[in-house]
């Protein structure tokens, strides 16, 4: 008798997931409420990181109304060569305490590999990071205005066009000390 062809590894939902929730115009935080699943939890399933459990996947399937199968099932559709993203369906960090807006550009599945973001920064707004995992380094590149970037105690100021390169496996900041938004190019590069 054949046995049935069964998958050795759980599905990824992940990027069926955050398209149903960019398809409702739903946060994280407005998903989290309603399905009664942390944040912390729906990200990580998002970026692949984590599969749900059953509960967990019966909930998010109730509160984006559809079934199970949907959300565990891949969309199967024609592969398009070119797949465009408008500006509303990027995510964005917003630090508004801080004055900073981070929009992601890169794709969920490389996050905790290569990352690359739009950093926007108010007057006087600042990007203050923790270290990043060992190796870690990052890219920035000036597209308006003018930051100032603090490695390790170091400080540079950077005008529009410049690129710096640094280890962000450190404390790491920038700073907008200008009186007009500056906005620039991140890539993290994990290693």
């Amino acid at each position: 008798m054949k046995t049935p062809n069964i998958p050795q590894t759980p599905p990824e939902v992940g990027a069926t997931l955050q398209k149903m929730r960019l398809e409702r115009n739903l946060t994280l935080e407005d998903l989290s409420r309603t399905a009664g699943v942390s944040k912390s939890m729906l990200s990580q399933i998002e970026r692949e990181k984590a599969n749900p459990t059953i509960a967990v996947a019966w909930r998010l399937a109730n509160a984006l109304g559809v079934s199970i199968g949907e959300l565990l099932t891949p969309e199967t559709r024609p592969v398009e060569s070119i797949r465009v993203l408008e500006a509303h369906e990027q995510p964005t960090l917003p630090g508004d305490h801080a004055g900073y807006v981070l929009r992601i550009l890169g794709p969920m599945e490389l996050a905790g590999k290569f990352e690359w973001y739009e950093l926007m920064l108010a007057p006087n707004g600042i990007l203050a990071s923790n270290p990043h995992d060992p190796g870690a380094t990052e890219h920035l590149t000036v597209l308006q205005g003018a930051m100032d970037l603090e490695v390790n105690g170091e400080k540079k100021k950077l005008k529009t066009g410049a690129t710096a390169r640094y280890p962000a496996d450190c404390n790491h900041s920038i700073r907008n000390s200008g009186k007009v938004e500056a906005k620039a190019l991140l890539v993290v590069i994990h290693r």
